[in-house]
């Protein structure tokens, strides 16, 4: 795998790294209500569902840390897959912005995985 390829998986496994810490441990903190423009009440309420989502977050890291550091293109492509989906359904069901966060940079590694074997 490209060096190219390689850094841009690693940053979305680094964003999803972020996105676990945010949903697991800051959700209810003042910088995680921030981000996700959420009340003190409704990130009470939300608090497990959202450590639930950075839990998923964690996996799609692993994943794609895997597939990074053992050059394996058909993995990386999987879980960079299961980013974008989840970004195109974020955009859909909660705010576009989610797209160009999660999704633009999944697609640049997704074509950096494929243009590079």
């Amino acid at each position: 795998m490209s060096l190219i390829a390689v850094v841009l998986i690693l940053l979305v496994a680094l964003l999803h790294v972020y996105f676990l810490v945010l949903e697991m441990f800051l959700w209810t903190k003042p910088s995680g209500m921030k981000v996700f423009r959420n009340s003190p009440e409704k990130a009470e309420i939300t608090k497990v569902l959202a450590a639930n989502q950075g839990l998923y977050n964690g996996f799609l890291a692993a994943g794609l840390l895997w597939a990074a550091f053992e050059g394996k293109h058909d993995v990386a492509l999987f879980f960079l897959g299961c980013v974008v989906v989840a970004a195109l359904y974020g955009a859909y069901s909660v705010s576009k912005r989610i797209f160009y966060v999660q999704g633009v940079p999944a697609l640049a590694a997704i074509a950096a995985v494929v243009f590079t074997q």
